[in-house]
């Protein structure tokens, strides 16, 4: 949210990945449209968007409706659906030649969207940055079984940033990964350079899982903001005084000022694997090839 934008998503798209726009950072159907074309001016490479259906204030049904109207007229290589399932939109999408998934974090759940007609899983583990689901199972776990139970391709994320987390995610029957938080470290990546550092700075236990008591769990950068949040919720704090927190224009104006305490930051563990500044390229690049030898050195052990 807020920088998922077509500077970046070109960028990860151009370097050999799916970049990624997300939705909720437009207004409008004819908002996100302007976006995609952007993106098309940077890139000939397939890109997809993310649409999280979950309760919003700033959100209403009908801008969806635009949304997933818009991803099928300008014909997005695929949508990446958070949420609930987008089960009126799936012909739609199909029959424009889009293809459609969804991220899950139970196998319940990635059985259902297969039965709903997607054309592939996210397999999210508890720890991503974001919404994961209250099941807490991690990555590690999650992704095999979700792997063993569907046909439909599966897609790992949470806790990966590098060619490890790829080697181990396609050995564990994904075929490919998802990563948010590692791309906020990127040159191509529209946040003030404070935040940059801090994701370098920060280790695997400087998040933490907030919102647990309102039933829309997240996990987020411990800061100043995230303390607060978790005293309110510690004292049965309702909706009411959270949601001055939770807003996101709060997270919106951090990425852009740097200030990593005023807002609740929603990133990954995978930010202790976090050491540098790179660019896109550079970093698939290094991913590819990290993988590569991990899993070439590996067979010929087992050989």
């Amino acid at each position: 949210m807020w920088l998922a934008k077509p500077e970046l998503c070109a960028a990860i798209s151009n370097a050999g990945g799916l970049g990624n726009i997300t939705a909720g950072n437009y207004n409008s159907g004819e908002e996100l449209r302007a976006a995609i074309r952007k993106t098309r001016e940077l890139t000939d490479k397939p890109f997809g968007v993310n649409i999280t259906m979950l309760p919003s204030f700033r959100i209403t049904p009908e801008i969806y409706d635009e949304w997933f109207q818009v991803c099928c007229e300008e014909k997005v290589a695929a949508i990446e659906v958070s949420g609930a399932p987008a089960r009126k939109y799936i012909p739609m999408v199909h029959e424009a030649g889009v293809k459609i998934m969804h991220k899950v974090g139970a196998v319940r759940h990635a059985l259902n969207i297969e039965k709903l007609g997607y054309d592939a899983v996210l397999a999210a583990g508890i720890e991503e940055g974001g919404h994961p689901l209250n099941d807490d199972v991690t990555t590690m776990v999650l992704t095999p079984r979700i792997a063993e139970s569907v046909k439909i391709p599966v897609i790992a994320t949470g806790g990966i940033a590098d060619g490890r987390g790829l080697a181990a995610a396609l050995a564990l029957g994904a075929e490919g990964v998802m990563m948010a938080t590692r791309f906020i470290a990127t040159v191509e990546c529209q946040v003030h350079p404070n935040i940059r550092e801090e994701m370098i700075r920060r280790q695997e236990m400087d998040t933490t899982l907030i919102c647990k008591s309102i039933g829309l769990q997240g996990r987020a950068l411990k800061n100043d903001l995230v303390s607060q949040i978790l005293e309110v919720e510690a004292r049965g704090g309702g909706l009411d005084e959270l949601m001055p927190l939770l807003t996101g224009k709060r997270s919106e104006a951090a990425w852009q000022n740097g200030d990593v305490n005023s807002a609740a930051l929603m990133v990954g563990q995978s930010i202790g694997l976090i050491k540098n500044t790179m660019t896109c390229q550079e970093l698939l690049d290094s991913m590819v090839q990290e993988a590569e030898e991990i899993l070439r050195k590996n067979l010929a052990r087992w050989q």
